[in-house]
Order: C-alpha cells, then sequence, then structure tokens
C-alpha cells in the first residue's frame, strides 16, 4: 500500500507567499522535480521546463485569452476601472488579426537598425548620469541610475519633453501587481485606477499637440496612423502609449538592478567581467537568464493541448514560468550559479512566439552600455550595503526597492 502524501502544490507555487517572491526558485525547482506542468488551487496551470515553457509560448493552439481570464477573476465590472480599460487595447494582451495589426504599426519604432543608432544617445545618458556620482564613492543604484536612464531613453523616443518625465515616477509595486497572478485588493485598483486616468489625460493631450505639430518620435507615427483609419482607434493609441511607456523602462531597470546584484554577490564575476570587457553581451544573457525581470507570462488553451504528460483543456489558463525554464537543468549546467562567460545562454525572459519583447534589443544595447561604463568609471565597484537585498512585493515583475553601490573615488 501506497501511502505517500501528494506534494504540496500550495508550498510549490504561492504567489501570495513573501518568501516565495523574495526567492521562488527553491519552489520552482520542487515544481520542475515533482509536477513540471501543474494545476493550481487558483484554477490554472502553471509550466516550468524550458521546453514546454518554448513549446506553449510558440505554439498558435495557444493565445491571451485577456478578457476571459479578467471576467473570470473580477467580473464584467472590472473594465470600469482604467488600467484594465487600458489593458484591454495593449498589443500584449490581443491575439491575432488584432495583435498582427498593432505590433505592426509599433514595430517600426524597434527596428535592429535604429535600436542600435541609439548607441551614441544611450552612451551620452550613461556619462551624464555617471559624471553625477562618480567622484562622491556611492550611490543608490536604482534611483539614481537603473531608473532614469531607461525612463529617458523611452521618453526621448515617445517624444515626453524632460519637463513633463517627473510625471511618470510611479512606485513599481502597483504597476507590477497589475500583472501578478493573483487578484490585486480594492486599495491596490483603486490606486491603479487613478494612476491610469492621469496617463490618459496626459497622453490626450500629447496627442492633441502632436496633431497640430507632428515631431520626429513615435507619438506622431501613431496619431498618423490613428488618423489614416481604421488602423488604430483612440482608445488603442491611449492604450498602447502607456504599454509602451511602462513596458520601455520598468523590466530594464529590473535588469539592470538584478543583474548587477548578482555580478557583484558572486566571487569572482566582476573581476572576471573587468577585465574580459569582450563577455560583456554574453554577460547580460546570462543576467537575464539567472534573476529575470520578468518572471511569467500567461497564455490560453484554444483547444485541448498536450503538455509533456498532462492535457491542458480549451479554455484553460496556463503560466509559463519564465524563472524556472531559465534555471532547468536540462537546458542549462549548473543553473543556479551566476557565470559571466556562460556560452549560448539563450534566456526565455522576453518571451517568445509572436508576443516576443518588441524592446528587447533596446533592453540588450541600454544593459551593455551600462555595464561597461559602470565598469570602467568606477573603481573596485562593490555592494553598498550587508545582509540580504530588498525585492519589491511583486512577481511577475521581479526587481529590487534598492541597491546601494560603493567604489573608490579616488
Amino acid at each position: 500500500m501506497n501511502d505517500q502524501s501528494p506534494p504540496n502544490t500550495e508550498a510549490m507555487f504561492n504567489p501570495f507567499s513573501p518568501e516565495f517572491v523574495r526567492n521562488p526558485y527553491p519552489s520552482f525547482h520542487m515544481l520542475r522535480a515533482s509536477q513540471p506542468t501543474m494545476k493550481t488551487p487558483l484554477g490554472f496551470w502553471v509550466a516550468t521546463r524550458y521546453d514546454d515553457v518554448a513549446m506553449i509560448l510558440k505554439d498558435r493552439r495557444f493565445g491571451k485569452g485577456f478578457e476571459a481570464r479578467t471576467l473570470q477573476r473580477y467580473g464584467e465590472e472590472i473594465f470600469q476601472n482604467a488600467a484594465y480599460r487600458s489593458m484591454r487595447h495593449w498589443m500584449l494582451t490581443q491575439d491575432p488579426p488584432d495583435h498582427t495589426r498593432l505590433r505592426g504599426l509599433v514595430s517600426k519604432a524597434f527596428t535592429a537598425r535604429r535600436i542600435e543608432g541609439l548607441r551614441p544617445q544611450i552612451q551620452a545618458l550613461v556619462d551624464e548620469l555617471l559624471d553625477t556620482v562618480s567622484d562622491r564613492g556611492g550611490m543608490e543604484f536604482i534611483r539614481e541610475f537603473a531608473y532614469p536612464l531607461p525612463v529617458n531613453v523611452i521618453c526621448d523616443m515617445l517624444g515626453i519633453p524632460p519637463e513633463d518625465r517627473a510625471r511618470f515616477e510611479v512606485g513599481g509595486k502597483v504597476s507590477g501587481r497589475l500583472i501578478d497572478p493573483t487578484p490585486m485588493t480594492e486599495e491596490e485598483l483603486a490606486a491603479t485606477n487613478e494612476g491610469f486616468l492621469e496617463q490618459e489625460a496626459y497622453f490626450k493631450e500629447l496627442f492633441a499637440a502632436r496633431r497640430a505639430e507632428p515631431q520626429d518620435d513615435l507619438t506622431t507615427v501613431l496619431v498618423q496612423a490613428e488618423e489614416a483609419g481604421d488602423r488604430l482607434s483612440e482608445d488603442e493609441l491611449v492604450g498602447n502609449m502607456i504599454l509602451l511607456f511602462g513596458a520601455g523602462h520598468e523590466t530594464t531597470v529590473n535588469l539592470l538592478g538584478n543583474g548587477m546584484l548578482a555580478l557583484l554577490s558572486t566571487p569572482g564575476q566582476y573581476e572576471k567581467l573587468r577585465d574580459n570587457p569582450d563577455l560583456i553581451p554574453g554577460a547580460v544573457e546570462e543576467m537575464l537568464r539567472f534573476d529575470s525581470s520578468v518572471q511569467m507570462t500567461g497564455r490560453a488553451a484554444f483547444e485541448d493541448v498536450q503538455v509533456g504528460d498532462v492535457t491542458i483543456g480549451a479554455g484553460e489558463h496556463v503560466i509559463c514560468l519564465l524563472g524556472a525554464a531559465n534555471r532547468d537543468p536540462e537546458q542549462f549546467d549548473d543553473p543556479d550559479e551566476f557565470a559571466v562567460d556562460r556560452v549560448n545562454v539563450r534566456p526565455m525572459s522576453f518571451g517568445g512566439g509572436i508576443h516576443f519583447c518588441l524592446g528587447a534589443q533596446l533592453a540588450r544595447v541600454e544593459a551593455e552600455v551600462a555595464i561597461r561604463c559602470l565598469l570602467e568609471r568606477l573603481p573596485n565597484l562593490r555592494l553598498g550595503f550587508e545582509g540580504d537585498a530588498e525585492f519589491k512585493p511583486t512577481f511577475t515583475l521581479r526587481g529590487l526597492t534598492g541597491l546601494p553601490l560603493a567604489w573608490d573615488a579616488d
């Protein structure tokens, strides 16, 4: 007689737990070993293996299913909330043909050639930020560097003038919670509603200004597409501007923070990268893999689909745990080790399939330029605190509340 107890699924996947949010990786390993594709007590599936996650993200039998998932969680009244009303029109939440149309309009601003052309501008921003702090011997890295760099880059692309950028300094807690797998509280819903109403009002003013006086920016491109007819509605225009601003900086902030924490807390890796700067592009991929800025992305099955040993039924939802896929020992040797010279990394951090992150190359360029300059200009760079770093209380977007750094100012 087998009296072995069933696995404790709540212990392995409990996005309500502060301990899980602080360090989900031990739970990911338990999940992958016992139930690599598991149905949670919350009613959705989670997938943890690299190959399974890659398949789900590329397979057209899966889609976003955003409205059905949101209605199931909150009911129809949720779309009276400005945040969810906006998300209803994001290309990130759409399936073809709307996704194809929206992405086609926006992707023109994110070609590889155009992103590479931004290197001098990114370099100038990095130099300006480091000029401010280099002689001090220390800084709060998130606030003084990791946040302002990508924010200024995406604001320049969108055409948001410098004097307006302070209006967008919204804390990561609520914005991150918006796409977490756990329902938001009434207070969080109210805060997101207020924040999105303010952004809607601002972008409508910016649209009016660009209609009156076009500029060489992405806002003008999208406004002109909206004026061309049914290619872009007013709601789609507003929603995707909000998406581009948020997605254009928040994940890069986390990439820089999580990546520098891993680099400076793993013995020997800072020195290896400092002495071998040609490793920087690969080190950025390792940073993405080791502690992914985006930990999960969701899909809905359009029909019954076999994933490993289980069948995900039509209409059911599955969360692809990108952070778990990035630590899969079947894909990566010693997955819990951070190594700047790891080769052929290919992390899942930017998703896959038709929803592969549009800004992936931009994030990579920003990180490469930033890390190169940090290593060159700040001698003996090191963590400026003792003990454990503190992560924001969100699961989907994984990032630090702060990261004090120190160096030899002389």
